[in-house]
């Protein structure tokens, strides 16, 4: 699916602040600016609004419509010259409905200022509007030549609270042609949420057993836009867990197997897969990974789920991630097998703080350590990096407990969005109480929110 390269995210809590001020009581328009900072894919920039500047008494001139004082813009420019951030001007449309087009004075009211605000941050003014229904739209005013700025509208404007919420840019991000073989999908869910639900762009880091499945439930589901992320091969020993692969794929590298499989998997019209070889913390993986609107973490290491952890709360892209640990006792027999799954996101704890990674392991895998035997053998028994258990039937729960984590995220059926961290123990057969917690009061991540690229903390070099 083609898509526009420009989009907006913003937490829940912005989002509440903004149409708080701009939806006004009254029926008329109001005004306000924000900053934000980018965060630049592979192939998108994305403009993460991190705070909202209300006006002060004498800052604007509500009449039906609304105007600003120069003396509004040069504060905010002020405050955005001194946080190192972008400059966005959010207005309201409260008769509106869904995405918003702009009218004449609304052209002029952001164009004319384009430029002094790209003087003074180095980067584009942005526009948004919310209309009378709580939808965003929004556009990039980008330097085309001297004096000349031209507007690039967003596909996307993106809001992370309980749930994820999108508005869609129909024009940019059009809404897809619903086939005979996703009639029993769209009878559970309806075609309005089935149409926003396969329009997000998914990207799967991992393409191993978890992986493998993932996938296929979202090509089945009628997905049209999926990333794989992974730089390993199919191995013999792979082919007992690997839905996608079989012994003719052995040797090729699993993103590309899986890729083509989901091709002849896929309901969708208009079904595109991105393979890309390569791992989440270098620089393709990484950046390709910020062009998703949401990311399935299926990796086994720490390194890999401290960027992916850096990435949910710096760049506002949920982490679905999930973890199998299979134990057996010294007979060789079966003694344990638990898997979780559980959404990283703002206002939900981070990997780190649910135990899902040491930090302490991840210089020691940046150095290499994990991939020598000697490192790995002088682990104690029952170390978590040491176990290498695992078979399809676990793989498949694993798998479909993530799924359902972000269809509850996406779809919030009658408002329940959030199922917690939830744990299953196959010995015992038992489901655990879902935990729902907070980070730890020390925890480095909650003071990322939407800082983006400014956070170089796990940006590859």
């Amino acid at each position: 699916m083609s898509r526009a390269a420009h989009s907006v995210a913003m937490t829940g809590e912005v989002d509440c602040i903004a149409r708080s001020h701009l939806l006004r009581p009254d029926g008329q328009e109001d005004i306000c600016f924000a900053l934000w900072y980018p965060s630049r894919g592979q192939s998108r920039e994305t403009a993460l609004i991190q705070r909202i500047i209300l006006p002060q008494e004498g800052d604007r001139n509500v009449h039906g419509n609304v105007s600003f004082n120069p003396s509004f813009l040069e504060r905010a420019l002020g405050e955005a010259k001194s946080a190192g951030a972008g400059l966005a001007m959010l207005h309201s449309h409260p008769r509106g409905h869904g995405w918003q087009g702009m009218s004449p004075d609304d052209v002029i009211a952001e164009s004319k200022n384009a430029g002094a605000v790209f003087g003074a941050t180095g980067l584009p003014f942005v526009g948004m509007t919310i209309a009378g229904n709580g939808a965003w739209s929004a556009r990039f005013w980008k330097r085309s030549a001297p004096r000349t700025y031209e507007r690039h509208w967003s596909a996307t404007v993106r809001v992370i609270g309980k749930r994820l919420q999108v508005t869609y840019m129909d024009s940019l991000a059009p809404p897809p042609t619903q086939t005979q073989m996703q009639i029993r999908t769209i009878s559970a869910w309806g075609e309005e949420s089935q149409a926003d639900l396969v329009r997000l762009r998914v990207g799967i880091v991992g393409a191993g057993s978890v992986g493998g499945f993932i996938a296929e439930s979202l090509a089945r589901t009628g997905f049209e836009d999926v990333v794989l992320i992974d730089f390993d091969k199919i191995e013999t020993h792979n082919l007992d867990r690997l839905l996608y692969a079989n012994q003719t794929d052995i040797g090729q590298h699993k993103v590309d197997a899986l890729g083509a499989h989901l091709k002849m998997s896929a309901t969708a019209e208009n079904f595109s897969v991105k393979p890309v070889i390569g791992a989440v913390y270098e620089a393709e993986g990484y950046r390709t990974a910020l062009d998703c609107d949401v990311l399935f973490s299926c990796v086994d290491r720490p390194w890999g789920r401290h960027v992916l952890n850096g990435i949910a709360y710096a760049h506002l892209i949920p982490v679905v991630d999930g973890g199998i640990h299979v134990r057996v006792n010294r007979r060789g027999k079966l003694a344990a097998a638990d898997w979780c799954a559980h959404t990283a996101m703002f206002g939900r704890p981070c990997l780190q703080c649910l135990g899902q990674y040491d930090p302490g392991l991840v210089q020691t895998e940046r150095e290499g350590n994990l991939d020598d035997p000697k490192y790995i053998d002088g682990l104690p028994d029952g170390h978590p990096l040491k176990a290498r258990e695992n078979v399809f039937a676990f793989s498949m729960s694993c798998a479909s407990m993530q799924m359902l984590q972000m269809l509850s995220l996406a779809l919030a059926p009658l408002n329940q969005s959030d199922p917690g961290s939830q744990r299953y123990h196959f010995v015992g057969n038992s489901m655990e109480k879902p935990q729902y917690k907070t980070c730890h009061t020390e925890c480095l991540f909650p003071s990322l929110v939407a800082r983006g690229d400014s956070c170089e903390l796990f940006n590859p070099a």
